[in-house]
């Protein structure tokens, strides 16, 4: 089908930019970092277009549901909406150095979802739990929060980083520790919203879909795990004053309870198996 052509293609764009922002990074020249914004938004468009010509495909083939629901489908929205945090985020900042370390991850989600062979890139009916509006809402908010979790797992790694000392012009285009430290917190509140707003309308989906609100699923139990370590996070600034490296150590570590609710607990009996 086109839109999985288009999709294909897509995740070879997300390589160049982020071989683009990393040649910025290394020589310093701003011609890089230009041409890594451009693959980047050209990229997002061209995906932005995958997603909706999908979804009127599916509307062709008389099944016509929103593309957030199978594994590869919600591989490649988590790849876009990582993608749009992530613009948001440079524009606002006027720093590409983030791109390093965020782009190549929405490549990673894409060419999970257009090259490995176990992924079905098939448009499929819908199963009777997931004929729900709740399942748009929930999975959007969900993975929303993924891509802020995304950013300010890449922040960290940055402040580890810089915090290494080692002259030169790669690690002189990171922003200042104080800059880095703020922009995780910011990202992590942003994410710990939307991953509420997703649990919160997942429970009401479950009572929808098998008459209870929490069943402590795989899915369901890891989700609130990575829930408790971004609370855990937010307590600890608050409370305790946590900033710098111990913040950036949660928000990688954070990112890996995403990782795990996302992908690990597809291995595990699951109602969520098809997500």
């Amino acid at each position: 089908m086109i839109n999985t052509v288009v999709l294909s293609w897509v995740t070879f764009v997300y390589l160049g930019a982020f071989l683009f922002y990393l040649l910025r990074m290394v020589n310093g020249r701003a011609f890089w970092g230009k041409l890594a914004t451009g693959a980047t938004l050209l990229g997002w468009v061209a995906h932005t277009a995958g997603l909706l010509i999908r979804w009127r495909e599916s509307h062709v083939l008389g099944i016509g549901h929103a593309p957030l629901s199978n594994f590869y489908e919600s591989l490649i929205f988590f790849a876009w909406a990582v993608t749009l945090f992530y613009l948001i985020v440079e524009r606002r900042t006027r720093n590409r150095s983030l791109g390093t370390f965020v782009v190549p991850v929405a490549f990673l989600l894409m060419a999970l979802a257009s090259l490995s062979p176990g992924v079905d890139s098939r448009i499929q009916p819908l199963i009777p739990a997931l004929q729900s509006n709740w399942l748009t809402v929930h999975v959007l908010t969900c993975f929303l929060g993924y891509a802020a979790f995304t950013a300010a797992f890449g922040l960290g790694i940055m402040f580890f980083l810089r915090g290494l000392g080692v002259p030169g012009r790669f690690l002189g285009l990171i922003p200042a520790a104080e800059s880095l430290d703020e922009l995780m917190y910011q990202s992590v509140v942003m994410g710990f919203v939307l991953l509420t707003l997703g649990i919160m309308t997942g429970s009401v989906w479950a009572h929808y879909a098998w008459g209870a609100y929490w069943s402590w699923d795989p899915k369901e139990t890891w989700s609130l795990v990575t829930w408790l370590v971004y609370a855990a996070l937010l307590h600890a600034r608050y409370v305790r004053g946590w900033r710098g490296g111990r913040i950036a150590l949660l928000s990688v570590l954070g990112f890996g309870a995403v990782l795990f609710t996302y992908l690990g607990v597809n291995y595990l009996p699951s109602l969520h198996s098809y997500l």
